[in-house]
């Protein structure tokens, strides 16, 4: 089945089908708000900036919430087989995907998309509210996941999402915002500890922080991430862009120290950007709704590696990306597209972890509408180009 996105929506109209079928907890800072859904795993559902008459930021699968989690005993339509897509503009998910490490795929499966399987832990299971303030909200869970190569991990998660003013917002941005920008901002704390007995260790597989944002799309949607331009040998190729078939250069382009990536939801594809090129940020600019989307990290040292979510069997399992985007579209010839949305993805360090030991990832997403004339200089000086060479990029 096709999902349908919440494109167009207004936020109010986004919580109230959300709170006719799952509970919805509401922060709220100044005009703006999000959404956040403890039952798909404490995931931001939607931003606004103005919660009362504003568009909505996140992608919503309306379908798949009103169908709600199946039950064992339940038919199961294709899409459910693999994941249940409600949706959400930035969600809680484990790494690694693919590889002989992989969370997605269970042993003595194939790398192929009908094995393909979310782990419940990231998928179907709640985790449980245990405090919020006006414009925060704490969420804990406890896990056991096994990988492709058979290791057993314990894991306990701790999420805490945060609404930022406008002042924080500058500040984590290192810019003063322009008078006349509409904003909502929010950073979402991620950490995992080792709550078993055992180490994680490389030679058995490692774990990260991924969290991921579905984001509405549409033909003058662009992605844009900024690199560190060197020697492919020092820093990685300044692209990853084969994981899911080469991605073809009407939907990908790569510039001097810049590259671009359509967010049109019309055709399957991911690209990565690697650590030693990351410059810590990623971003989007959806011409038509005026609106800059940038996403940011906590840059943090990786003695092990960032983990490889390549579908095959890997040569470097720690050799993995830190920033990633997606557009979706159908995953094989015929098939339906899991969305349509697209996504811009960031990851924690592998974490080898002994036990009681934590990993913790930050990222901090920001949506800017107003003026050319006040997004201009942002994009410039944050993903350094401007907004007329981004429309101008496809």
């Amino acid at each position: 089945m096709s999902g349908r996105a919440s494109a167009n929506e207004k936020f109010a109209d986004d919580v109230a089908f959300l709170r006719k079928h799952t509970e919805v907890v509401l922060l709220k800072e100044g005009d703006a708000a999000v959404a956040v859904a403890p039952a798909y795993q404490g995931r931001v559902m939607t931003s606004a900036f103005d919660r009362e008459a504003g568009p909505s930021f996140g992608w919503i699968n309306r379908p798949v919430v009103e169908k709600g989690i199946l039950s064992d005993d339940e038919e199961r339509g294709q899409l459910e087989e693999h994941i249940y897509i409600f949706g959400g503009e930035e969600r809680f998910w484990l790494g690694p995907e693919g590889g002989q490490f992989a969370l997605f795929f269970q042993p003595g499966t194939q790398f192929e998309f009908s094995d393909w399987t979310t782990p419940p832990a990231i998928d179907t299971e709640p985790f449980e509210l245990v405090e919020r303030t006006e414009a925060s909200a704490k969420f804990e869970h406890e896990t056991e996941l096994i990988n492709y190569s058979g290791a057993r991990f314990k894991v306990g998660v701790e999420r805490t999402v945060k609404l930022l003013d406008e002042r924080e917002a500058s500040d984590l941005l290192g810019v003063k915002l322009p008078e006349g920008l509409r904003t909502v901002a929010y950073e979402t704390d991620n950490r995992i500890t080792n709550i078993g007995s055992d180490a994680w260790k490389p030679e058995t597989g490692l774990l990260s922080i991924w969290i991921l944002g579905m984001y509405n799309p549409s033909p003058e949607t662009t992605v844009v991430i900024p690199f560190k331009e060197g020697d492919d040998a020092t820093l990685g190729p300044k692209v990853r862009d084969a994981y899911f078939g080469k991605v073809p250069p009407e939907y990908l382009r790569v510039e001097e120290g810049r590259l671009f990536f359509r967010g049109d939801g019309t055709r399957r594809g991911k690209i990565g950007v690697t650590p030693q090129r990351s410059k810590g940020i990623a971003g989007s600019y959806d011409a038509a709704g005026r609106a800059l989307t940038l996403v940011t990290y906590n840059v943090q040292e990786a003695p092990h590696g960032f983990v490889n979510s390549m579908w095959e069997m890997q040569d470097d399992p720690y050799a993995g990306d830190v920033i990633n985007a997606y557009n979706d579209g159908a995953p094989e010839p015929g098939a339906d597209p899991l969305g349509p949305f697209y996504e811009l993805e960031t990851s924690s360090p592998a974490a080898a972890l002994q036990p009681g030991e934590t990993m913790k990832h930050v990222q901090r997403t920001y949506h800017l509408q107003g003026s050319k004339e006040a997004l201009d200089p942002l994009a410039r000086r944050l993903l350094g180009v401007g907004l007329d060479e981004i429309e101008a990029a496809f």
